[in-house]
């Protein structure tokens, strides 16, 4: 349907959109709070920039090194160039090992990589541990977004969910309830597990070993039972040593909930005793983005902070852009792989530069998201009345005379909105009026005022004794 559309049926519910726009905005807050409470912030940002700008100028150097050491501790490391490989040779590890139940810690790569569909087609039952990846997975929903998937649901909703899947008491909307009930459920489904996948937050090249962050211990508790370990990173994920670490550990959860740590950050080197480790890189289209203007948006370290932030996502919401990465750089990451689906994203932007300013390693995400309305009009994928909007507006800001009487008419026109929009409501220009707040007509342009007060100006100069 494209964003706009799915974007209208969100906000057509205006409590949620308030409600849900209040939610991350106080996530916003905490970010800043945290933010502020360190000296060296901006140091850090920048650290974490140069750090992953050179991470990419020898990224191919670097994932053979990760191979060599990861080989090493006796992890097997696959190569997957697209989503379809990932899923194959995810699928060929758990049929080995005669896997039935595997359960998953959030994971982004796999939600992009369409994973979980893949492997119940195949008869493996899938579960998503993360508590509002459960949630969502029960109600059979894509996440919202990347670190809160599961921020559009009320309590009231999850009771209801619970209710029906986890049998809990019909109308039960308490936290501390739901959540004990969910943690009976998991445990249940880690105990029973054969195999276990998780996402992978940092792999670093020195050492070939993998980091993974959570809040909940789910993915200890997912790959200490089974024997078998799944995990999936894309190739951007890397960083060169030990020590870098550091940097983005302390970035990553005050940017993404407002915390000082997260509260597990797990490091894997190699399998358990008498297990296996299997980690799957994936390319799919990163090279591609690599080689182009738009390469600093594989910089991204996932923490959400853009999202928090875009006062376009916190009032349309995480699904109204058909992505599995929502808001500013999904914006950017959805449109350069699928452009010709997704051409409507870089323009659900108002340009404020709010995400820049929070992101932790400084992508300059308003000025790719510019740059990329650029890179999908040289490829024609621009609606025509966009186009249109654009030619008129240049042909009117050219021309002085035309700009005058433009805002003559314009000011006019605000004067008679309101009275337009309660008599033509039903009419395109009503609908699109009454969606907006619209400013008062001032009864004089700039000009106008300029040129009065000029000869107010004069005049005094000229009559001295008037005054």
């Amino acid at each position: 349907m494209g964003h706009p559309a799915l974007a209208e049926e969100f906000t057509a519910n205006t409590e949620r959109a308030h409600w849900h726009d209040r939610a991350l905005w106080f996530v916003r807050q905490k970010r800043d709070r945290m933010a502020a409470s360190v000296p060296e912030w901006e140091e850090l940002r920048a650290t974490a920039s140069a750090i992953k700008q050179h991470t990419q100028s020898l990224l191919a150097d670097y994932l053979e090194e990760f191979e060599r050491n990861a080989t090493a501790h006796g992890a097997v490391v696959h190569w997957a160039a697209d989503a379809e490989e990932h899923n194959r040779i995810v699928l060929s590890i758990l049929q080995q090992h005669q896997v039935q139940n595997l359960v998953k810690s959030k994971s982004m790569l796999t939600e992009e990589c369409h994973l979980n569909p893949w492997l119940e087609q195949h008869g493996i039952h899938v579960v998503d541990t993360d508590l509002g990846e459960r949630i969502v997975q029960l109600r059979e929903e894509p996440p919202s977004h990347i670190v809160l998937p599961a921020i559009h649901i009320r309590k009231e909703e999850v009771g209801e969910c619970f209710h029906e899947h986890l049998g809990t008491e019909a109308g039960a909307s308490d936290p501390e309830y739901l959540t004990e009930a969910a943690r009976q459920h998991l445990r249940e489904c880690f105990c029973n597990a054969d195999a276990g996948l998780t996402g992978v937050n940092f792999a670093i090249a020195e050492t070939g070993g993998i980091v993974i962050c959570t809040n909940e211990g789910n993915a200890d508790l997912g790959v200490g039972v089974p024997r078998v370990h799944i995990a999936c990173m894309g190739m951007e994920k890397l960083i060169p040593r030990a020590e870098d670490l550091s940097v983005f550990l302390r970035l990553l959860a005050r940017s993404a909930t407002g915390q000082p740590v997260t509260t597990y950050s797990s490091h894997f080197h190699g399998p358990q005793q008498g297990g296996e480790l299997h980690i799957v890189i994936v390319d799919n289209g990163r090279s591609e983005i690599l080689q182009s203007e738009f390469r600093r948006s594989l910089d991204c370290i996932r923490c959400g902070a853009c999202m928090n932030t875009c006062p376009v996502y916190r009032r349309s919401g995480g699904h109204s852009y058909e992505s599995t990465v929502p808001g500013p750089i999904g914006s950017i990451l959805t449109p350069l792989r699928t452009p010709e689906e997704h051409n409507t994203l870089p323009f659900a932007c108002s340009l404020c530069g709010s995400c820049s300013d929070v992101c932790p390693v400084r992508i300059p995400l308003h000025h790719q998201l510019f740059a990329l309305r650029e890179h999908l009009d040289a490829k024609n994928l621009l609606e025509r009345g966009k186009k249109l909007q654009m030619k008129v507006l240049s042909a009117v800001f050219s021309r002085p005379w035309l700009y005058r009487l433009a805002g003559r008419f314009a000011r006019k026109a605000l004067r008679w909105t309101p009275r337009f929009i309660t008599y033509s409501s039903l009419t395109p220009a009503g609908l699109w009026g009454k969606a907006r707040e619209l400013p008062e007509a001032p009864p004089q342009s700039f000009r106008e005022l300029y040129r009065n007060r000029q000869q107010q100006v004069d005049s005094e100069q000229n009559h001295p004794g008037d005054v």
